[in-house]
């Protein structure tokens, strides 16, 4: 409990002791008759004051300001009206109870951003910089690039960096929601916001204070509240007209029923401050942005941010989802999937034949891919994972878009795909592996043929299982590859469409194509790696970014960031954005529902104070605790 709320608590429990006794003597009149109507009025000032002072301070002060039709308006007229009619106890139990209300509400909203404002803590105090063999406290703002600082155990990674010295686990769960830490050592690269875990490590810093990972989240939090859901601002345009037209109301109930149906002038007063206690719209004021709030909460306790209500409510109408492939449904990593060396006389061989030539196979590709740093010959030397002893290699040529000739042990090598193989007029076998085809052949031989396939993320195929389950009715697949490696992934993951062989200005026009063909209240989102992919991820309805652990494209291009690449989450944000939908209508229906007749009830003098005081802080408290249900997701 803040000290806000201690201090309001204090309040409360001080105002029920002097009122309860004097409630209870007033209806057994036990109060002594000496006092009369102006030494009652007196006696319940003092708790009427104790409680309600700061609202009347706020309704004077709006009025002031030029914002006249607020709740702290209609409870101090209400109140005022009550007490001029004799109706003391009843205008102290108004205030009384809506500051119960008021301090419930405060409880509740610290409740529901608690698991966003826990981000605000992975803001580093401090770097540690060594000069003369001691470490020195500084302001992370005033460590420059190139600048090396030092992390001890247990600290907070205050900048971004790349670690030259020392091995250790760092915690990322305040950025990815994953408890498992990460192994990292010499060369690895770190982001600020996370917490060392063991060693001591050294870092080079790699970026300013103000370029950070964590100041960009930072900055990414604090504006997700500005950016509200249709819902939200349909709520505040309401309240706008709801509460001048109410008041208005109530000033024609206080007149015109003692006027044209002969009630007394006390009753017309009772019945309007009634109406205005109960037409206070605090239950969708602070209850419908509270349930975004917790949505959005309940979204980062998973490692996802969501830039604002009106992204979470547009993905809850999500049905069609397209991905691109490559660092999205798979890791971007290449690896050697088949070795098939050339067939001998038509031949079959034994296991350990086999085994021979496609050693010896990927060794000779080892060797003449040995000196290119393009991924496809990393993948193959990683396959190789022997120490390859380069004097064996005499002459190496990179032949753009075909691949490499090089000599080996005085051999002329080929390593490269079909174009090279009729370039260099060589009879090979087409090989139908899925993937990237490297063919390899000896001094004008055909030897055989290593495919390359780029693998599926694990996490993909929960991620599509999940999808489909929670009713997204169409997955898509685009990517630049060729027609039958898409075709593949799509297959194995399940996916209903795979474009390929696209360029990055045909993912957008596909993206145009898919949206046009969209259907009512329907919206598509696209998931990307946030590095290739802005012009698609800002062409959706709904940009989703693989983060990186926070890459800067991913925060800036996407809408919302997966902090740590696992596409099986959208499902879970799905799922937390349908359910903070459904709250938000169930609040507004029951809300109206419940005003409308308690209203009906006062304006026929039916519903007296205590039930205008629960149509008002009993129906805010209800939808409230409704709208916190969303945290528990």
């Amino acid at each position: 409990m803040t000290k806000k709320q201690k201090v309001m608590l204090g309040r409360i429990i001080a105002v029920l002791i002097l009122y309860i006794p004097l409630a209870v003597a007033e209806h057994m009149e036990a109060l002594p008759r000496e006092l009369g109507v102006w030494g009652r009025a007196g006696l319940y000032l003092i708790p009427y004051i104790a409680i309600g002072w700061d609202i009347i301070f706020r309704a004077f002060r709006n009025i002031r300001n030029g914002q006249v039709f607020d709740e702290n308006f209609l409870m101090t007229v209400a109140t005022f009206g009550a007490y001029g009619i004799g109706q003391y106890s009843e205008a102290v139990a108004v205030m009384l109870f809506y500051q119960v209300g008021e301090l419930f509400q405060n409880y509740a909203v610290n409740r529901s951003r608690q698991s966003i404002t826990e981000l605000m803590d992975i803001c580093p105090e401090y770097a540690n910089i060594e000069e003369n063999g001691t470490l020195t406290q500084v302001d992370p703002n005033n460590i420059q690039i190139g600048d090396t600082i030092v992390v001890k155990a247990g600290e907070r990674i205050p900048l971004d960096g790349q670690v030259l010295f020392g091995e250790s686990l760092v915690d990322t769960s305040a950025l990815t929601g994953e408890s498992v830490p990460r192994r990292v050592g010499p060369g690895s690269e770190i982001i600020s916001g996370c917490v060392n875990g063991s060693g001591l490590l050294k870092v080079r810093v790699t970026r300013e204070f103000d370029d950070s990972t964590v100041a960009k989240i930072l900055e990414l939090v604090e504006n997700a509240s500005s950016k509200k859901a249709q819902v939200e601002n349909f709520i505040t345009r309401f309240a706008r007209y709801y509460t001048p037209l109410v008041v208005l109301g109530a000033v024609l109930l206080a007149i015109m029923q003692p006027m044209l149906f002969g009630q007394t002038w006390e009753e017309g007063v009772r019945r309007a401050c009634t109406f205005l206690v109960i037409s206070c719209p605090c239950a969708l004021v602070i209850s419908v942005p509270m349930s975004f709030f917790s949505g959005i909460g309940a979204a980062s306790k998973r490692g996802v941010l969501v830039k604002g209500s009106n992204y979470l409510e547009a993905l809850s109408e999500m049905r069609t989802i397209v991905f691109d492939k490559t660092g999205t449904l798979t890791k971007g990593e290449f690896k050697v999937t088949e070795i098939l060396p050339a067939c001998q006389h038509g031949q079959e061989e034994d296991g350990s034949m086999q085994k021979k030539e496609k050693d010896a196979l990927l060794e000779l590709a080892a060797l003449a891919e040995g000196y290119s740093d393009h991924p496809i010959s990393r993948s193959i030397r990683e396959a190789w994972g022997q120490e390859t002893d380069m004097n064996r290699v005499t002459d190496t040529e990179e032949i753009s878009g075909h691949g490499v000739r090089a000599e080996v042990d005085g051999r002329m090598v080929l390593a490269g795909n079909s174009k090279l193989m009729k370039e260099m007029k060589v009879d090979y076998e087409a090989c139908s592996g899925i993937g990237t085809v490297v063919y390899v052949a000896v001094d004008g031989k055909f030897k055989g043929a290593i495919v390359i396939s780029d693998t599926i993320k694990e996490e993909a195929f929960t991620a599509i299982e999940k999808l489909k389950k929670a009713g997204i009715t169409r997955t898509v697949m685009l990517t630049g590859d060729k027609q039958e490696v898409g075709e593949a992934v799509a297959a194995k993951l399940g996916l209903d469409e795979v474009h390929a062989e696209l360029l990055p200005g045909d993912k957008v026009a596909k993206v145009e194509e898919l949206l046009a063909g969209m259907k009512g209240r329907d919206k598509l989102a696209f998931v990307g790696d946030g590095i290739n992919d802005a012009p698609v991820l800002s062409r959706a309805d709904i940009g989703i970014a693989m983060g990186s652990m926070g890459s800067d494209a991913a925060i800036e291009a996407a809408d919302i960031v997966l902090m740590d690449d696992d596409p099986a989450k959208i499902a879970d944000v799905v799922r937390i954005s349908r359910k903070t939908m459904s709250i938000v209508k169930q609040n507004i229906l029951f809300a109206l529902g419940v005003k409308a007749i308690v209203l009906l009830m006062g304006a026929f003098g039916i519903a007296t104070m205590w039930e205008a005081v629960f149509a008002d802080v009993g129906v805010s408290v209800i939808a409230i605790l409704n709208a916190m249900r969303v945290l528990s997701l």
